[in-house]
Order: C-alpha cells, then structure tokens, then sequence
C-alpha cells in the first residue's frame, strides 16, 4: 500500500477558473517543429550516463572492427586453396579457421556486453526522465492542470518516455558501430581491389535516396501517432473518471463514438508511420542484393581475366553485404529516431512550461499568523480581456468568519484561488497579516490556511493516513479528535476496519459525504491560522451539515475563516457576508443588515424561502 504521507504539495482539485483549453493546448503540427534542437537535448540527457555510455560505444565499436575483420579473414581462408597446384595450405586453412572462430566468439561476447549496458543506460535513463517529468508537474501553476488534459499528461509520462529511452540510446551505439563499419570496410575494400570498392560504392547513392524519401513520409505519421495516443489517454481517463455521469445521461454512444474517432486516428497514423517504416527492409534488402550480384559479377571477371585472387572476390561479396548492412541500420535508426524525437519533444514541451513563479529574493517566512485578510483594489483574469474579478477591495479581522456568496460564476472561488496563490493577481495587492502575500515565502504560505473544497481528494491508503496526510506527524488520538470535530468518527467506527479502512481515489468506497467530512477533519488536523470552506458541506445532508457548523464555529474561535456556500442558511452566524455579482462586491454586512437593506441577499433569502 502506497504511504500517502509523503512530503510532497498536495495535488489540490481545480478550484475554479474556465477551462481553456484542454489538450489543444499544445502544438498541433504532425512533426517535431525543431528536431536538430531535440535531438541536441536528448544528448545533453544521455551525457549524463557518459561513462557507462562510452563503455558501450567503445564495445561497440569492438564489435564492428572484429566484424569489419571477418571477411579479409574468410578471404585468406579460401586462398589457401591453390589452383595452380591443385592443393590445399592445410596449415593456413587451420590458422585462418581458427582466427575466424575466435573472432565470432570475441565478437558475441562483447555484444553481449554491450546490449546488457545499454539496456541498463535505457532504464536508468527513463527513471531519470520521468522522475524529472513529474517533479516539473509539481511546480507547475494551476493554470497548466486547467487547460491541459490529465490523459494526454499521462501518456506524455509514460509512453513518450518509454520511446525515447527505446530508442535513443541504442540508436547512439548503432550509429556509432555503423560509421566504424562502413569506414572500416571501405579502407579495406580499398587496399584490396580499386574497381571491386567502386563497383559496391554503387548502393550509396540509392540508399540515401531511399532514406530520404522514405523518411520524410514517416516522420508526420509518427508525431500523429504520438498524438493520438496522448489524446486516446485523455478520453480512457476521463470516460472511467466520469463514468457514472456518462450512464447518467446515457452517453454511452457518443463517448464510444468519440474513443472510435480518435482510435481510428491512432490506427491510421500508426498504419501509415509502420507501412512506410516497413518498406524500408524489403527495398534494402533488394539493393543488398542488386550490390552483391554485381560485385560477383564483376569479381569473377576480373578472377578470370585479370589474376584477381578468389579469396579476394569472396571478401569483396561478403564485404559487399557488409558494407550495405550499416546504410541499412542507418535508415532503419531514421524512423525510429522520428519517433523518439516526437516523443521527445512532447516530453519537452511540458518541461519548458512556465513554471509558478519563484519567490522573491526578500520573501520572508511568517510565524504566529493571527489571520488578518485584506484585498486591496483587487482585479483578475483567466483569459486576457476578459476580467473575472474587478477591483476587489475588503478586510478579514483576525478570528473573524467571512461568508463569499453570489451567483456561480461571480468570482467567489477565483477570490480563494488568488489568496492561497494557485494564481497571482494582475493588480491590486493581497495581505496578509498587513504583508503582501508576494513577499511570503510559498511554503510558510501554504502553511497558513487549510482549505476543504467541494470537490474532495481522496489517496490510495487507509482514512487514517488521509486525515494525517495534512499534518505526518499528528498522533491517532489527534486525528480522532479532529474526526470527532468534522462529525466523521461516528461513521469511520462503523466500517469494518475503522480507521484502517483502506480507501481509493475512486468515489466507490465511500459516499461524497463521508468523503466530504474526511477531508474537513484533515483540514482541522491542520490547525492553520485560516481556515477556508468552498462548498464544503453541499454533498452532506442537512442535520449533519448543521452539526458540522456548530463545531466549526466553536473551532474557528481565535481562527479567522472564509466560507463559500450557496445554501444561505449555513452562513447566517457569519460575522459578516459579503455579496459578489459579476465580479464586484454589490453589498457586505452581517445577515441581519443585509436583510434590512433588502438588496441581492435579501432577494435571494426570499426566492430561497
């Protein structure tokens, strides 16, 4: 069971705020838009295992030098068969049996070597990045969960990661033992026969013909493919998160329809990115062979005609096949590096978001927080142009109990988001304790309120260790006292296990109440200066809702606190409620002054009953 106490920020739900964007968010091009800067990054993270990695090119290259030496050694081997005297060199067959057994074993075992630390750099290089990957979405604003869809994050996590560490650093040796082969061949080649190494040259020129124009089709279907898998994600993860809402309003056929679309776009893209990966072998192959049909041809004319030695036309055939074989590899590794390369930059595209900005060089920490609010000539925005908040000014005295309330929409919760800095103000100041909330350091912040919202976060792990998760080192009689206070014991002592009850993050285990009153008691087991209730009792029934205000009330004394509720019954006892429209405070009092001034509250009340 995964200990859920871990010191990490907790992954609050949204808390409003539109929703922009979703996965268009990013790029839409069906290419890397700047491979040659990709790929010099996916060096710079490779650079980071550059021991183990040079110990794996240089077996590599080993390898390659021992296989470029096969074929001269075949070659000896067959001239010691000696025409003119019709005999064989027996001892110079041994010897080059020998030397070629020796070579092949020498050459497995290096391999061996080779492929067991490149596996080694893939793994740890995939640990690196995702371990990476998810610290970044640790520091990530709101702003980024709010326009960007939670599959596609996840598949950019997992499956664009796992392409990159697949490919890449196999791809870096193969290259490697690809230059040495070809380079290493080609001298010999050339110290053995002119015209023999200017007949094979002739697959040059259609190889790298092939690659280009084969490449250059592939590569779009990758990105496409990467995409469509990122977006499939989003669809699995929102149709099981939803799934009870989608039976609700039988959608059924229309997510299935959706999941088609896009799954139909992952089988295209990967039809179209493998068929044209898959041209290549056979196309390579026919070159292969087209090279070594006119390199015997050529071979045994000059055998026969002009004294070349049949040992040499035979390395010349082997090196033929040879010589072909890394121009082979090497176009392979072109589609298979485009697919690293769109995952790659998929994975970079996340890396390079803006990040919540850093505290300032003279934020300091704040202890012994009595709790005094002030908004200041406040104004907001989600999207430019359009103001969600405008200029928003009151004061919260310490230990008092402030009711938000308006019509959805109206900027409550956007009012909550900007005071625990999930976003900054675009002007106007916030303060805390008569100090910008700019100038406070994050984590002494963040320390400050204790926040419940409507929609609850529950973690895989038992209800004690959720209660706990607020505050790791609070005693079981701690966080029974504060389960007391949320109105949580009575139904926690009822499950089988009590307070060992494992639960999920699903919303099968428990009902929204009990899931609700969990995370009020881990909010009071805090015991932070500010206490801040978005919604928090609407998914309770209305005698619990009703006890859980009175020990709210009772707990919030020398606390202040900020209540969001549209049920205006619960904010009655508020010390004082301040009505938002559009935007903008339109009238502030305690119940008792609203109600005679008869404005929005008092209309409201009266349609409420």
């Amino acid at each position: 069971m995964a200990d859920i106490n871990r010191n990490k920020k907790m992954e609050m739900p949204r808390m409003g705020g539109p929703k922009v964007g979703g996965v268009a968010r990013f790029s839409n091009n069906e290419r890397a838009k700047n491979q040659k800067g990709t790929l010099i990054r996916l060096t710079a993270v490779y650079l980071r295992f550059k021991k183990p990695m040079l110990t794996a090119v240089i077996l590599t290259l080993m390898s390659s030098g021992i296989s470029v030496l096969i074929p001269l050694f075949v070659g000896k081997a067959f001239n010691a068969f000696i025409p003119e005297l019709m005999r064989v060199d027996l001892g110079l067959l041994y010897a080059m049996t020998a030397v070629i057994v020796g070579l092949y074993l020498s050459n497995w075992i290096i391999n061996t070597i080779s492929s067991v630390t490149i596996l080694k750099i893939s793994q740890r290089l995939v640990s690196a990045l995702r371990s990476e990957l998810f610290a970044k979405l640790q520091k990530l604003p709101l702003s980024f969960f709010d326009t960007t869809q939670r599959g596609d994050t996840m598949s950019r996590l997992t499956n664009d990661t796992d392409t990159i560490s697949g490919t890449i650093a196999q791809s870096a040796t193969q290259l490697a033992s690809a230059a040495l082969t070809l380079i290493g061949s080609f001298v010999i080649m050339l110290s053995l026969s002119v015209p023999l190494t200017l007949t094979v040259l002739v697959c040059v020129p259609m190889v790298f013909l092939l690659t280009n124009v084969i490449a250059s089709r592939s590569r779009r279907y990758f990105y496409k493919q990467q995409r469509a898998l990122g977006e499939l994600g989003g669809v699995i993860e929102e149709s099981i998160y939803g799934l009870k809402m989608i039976k609700t309003f039988s959608k059924e056929d229309a997510k299935l329809n959706e999941f088609a679309e896009i799954n139909e776009n992952l089988r295209a893209s990967g039809t179209g990115a493998q068929t044209w990966a898959g041209y290549m072998m056979p196309l390579m192959n026919i070159i292969n062979n087209l090279t070594f049909a006119i390199t015997a041809t050529v071979g045994g004319v000059l055998c026969a005609k002009h004294g070349l030695l049949i040992g040499t036309a035979v390395s010349f055939m082997t090196y033929s096949k040879q010589f072909a074989t890394p121009l082979n590899s090497i176009a392979g590794l072109f589609n298979n590096i485009q697919s690293a390369l769109a995952g790659a930059e998929r994975v970079f595209e996340v890396m390079d978001e803006a990040e919540e900005p850093p505290d300032r060089g003279d934020a300091r920490s704040m202890d012994d927080i009595k709790g005094g609010i002030e908004f200041k000539n406040v104004c907001f925005s989600y999207i430019p142009g359009k103001p969600v908040l405008k200029n928003i000014s009151f004061k919260v005295r310490p230990g008092e109990n402030v009711a938000l309330v308006g019509e959805t929409g109206s900027g409550k919760t956007t009012i909550i988001n900007l005071l625990t800095r999930f976003y900054d103000v675009d002007s106007g100041e916030i303060l805390l304790d008569g100090v910008n909330i700019r100038d406070i350091r994050r984590e002494s912040l963040e320390k400050c309120f204790s926040v419940v919202l409507q929609d609850t976060c529950l973690f895989t792990g038992t209800i004690l260790e959720n209660i706990r998760y607020s505050r790791p080192e609070a005693t079981e009689e701690e966080v029974r006292n504060a389960a007391k206070l949320a109105r949580a014991d009575g139904f926690i002592r009822r499950l089988p296990n009590g307070y060992n009850t494992v639960v999920s993050g699903s919303r099968d285990s428990l009902s929204e109440g009990q899931r609700q009153l969990i995370a009020i008691a881990r909010a009071l087991l805090h015991s932070s200066p500010v206490l801040i209730l978005d919604e928090a009792t609407g998914s309770v029934d209305t005698k619990t809702e009703k006890d859980i205000q009175r020990a709210l009330l009772n707990l919030m004394e020398n606390r202040t606190g900020i209540t969001i509720a549209h049920r205006l019954s619960t904010i009655r006892d508020a010390d004082n409620i301040i009505v938002i429209h559009n935007g903008e405070i339109c009238e502030s009092g305690n119940h008792a002054e609203l109600m005679a001034q008869k404005g929005r509250y008092y209309r409201a009340n009266m349609a409420a009953g």
